[in-house]
């Protein structure tokens, strides 16, 4: 499958197929670092790294995936360059193009990065935006194959803050690749109707479901229940009324027990508030997953880059 050349910035833009061969390409990518096989897909390529919003995982993986592959990595934070500030966004994008083979960018707004692919000629990747975060997507669809064996089928439950930009990218892959999904959340928190009704139409294609509900209940039969945080990056100063409006969807024993099932997995893309969104007995009892999911971001982000700007 030919990738290369294409920017990663929502799923929305990758076919069910696509999407697999992403995540084939890193458990293949995967075993080979467990093996100590190192590679020279990105041998010769500089690597931008911009960083609006910190991170640990999102940053060390594209690092690591670079320098895996013979890349070199260029951090550049919101001080370091003048992106929309002293410079257009359009006019760094072309400057960076002609420098850099690759763009990263973690931010705020999704109109920044879609304007970093069209302006700077390179593919460009999204480490995370206000809308969404497909990097972390797969890594999160990796994790569920490794637990379960396959993807279709599998009824994903997320609870929480509804219309963030994880509970946007989740319901997209898995809509893409055959997962029946659950949104629990309070009405002020679901998704917009736009967005459900796209993946209704990808729902309808792959052959799963979306339900969009407040009732707790629906956790029934789920084989994966995942979180988030209750205030995303940016909106610390909504905390408290957060916590009040999400304390009932707290992952805890109680509401674990709700699913009928046994093995069921708890996950999470961190970091974790633990006694908010989740209990720390069911962070704990659910560490290996969490951490197989952490590490995944890694194998995942590397496979993008080698997928759309490596040599076969």
């Amino acid at each position: 499958m030919n990738l290369h050349g294409r920017s990663f910035l929502t799923l929305k833009d990758f076919t069910k197929e696509e999407i697999g061969y992403f995540l084939d390409l890193a458990a293949e990518l995967k075993a080979k670092k467990k093996a100590g096989i190192m590679g020279t897909s990105l041998k010769g390529k500089n690597i931008a790294l911009i960083f609006e919003k910190p991170s640990t995982r999102t940053r060390c993986s594209f690092t690591i995936g670079c320098i895996d592959e013979g890349a070199h990595p260029e951090y550049l934070s919101r001080d370091d360059i003048q992106l929309g500030h002293k410079e257009s966004i359009e006019d760094t994008a072309r400057v960076l193009g002609r420098m850099f083979d690759g763009i990263e960018f973690r931010g705020f707004e999704h109109e920044k990065v879609e304007k970093l692919a069209q302006y700077s000629g390179v593919p460009v990747w999204n480490g995370l935006t206000d809308s969404y975060h497909p990097t972390q997507i797969l890594a999160d669809l990796l994790t569920v194959k490794e637990q379960f064996g396959h993807l279709e089928g599998i009824k994903f439950v997320y609870i929480g803050d509804g219309r963030n930009n994880m509970a946007n990218s989740l319901m997209i892959g898995c809509s893409k690749m055959g997962l029946d999904f659950v949104i629990i959340a309070p009405k002020v928190l679901w998704p917009s109707n736009e967005l459900v009704e796209t993946c209704n139409v990808f729902a309808k294609e792959s052959g799963c479901t979306i339900e969009v509900t407040e009732d707790v209940e629906a956790v029934k039969d789920a084989d994966v229940i995942y979180t988030d945080v209750w205030c995303s990056m940016g909106e610390e100063n909504k905390a408290s009324e957060r916590v009040a409006l999400l304390r009932p969807y707290q992952v805890n024993k109680e509401l674990m027990s709700k699913t009928g099932k046994a093995s069921t997995i708890f996950m999470h893309c961190l970091p974790a508030v633990k006694g908010n969104e989740v209990t720390e007995d069911i962070f704990e009892a659910n560490s290996k997953v969490i951490f197989d999911e952490a590490e995944n971001r890694m194998h995942t982000i590397k496979a993008v880059m080698v997928a759309t700007l490596g040599k076969n």
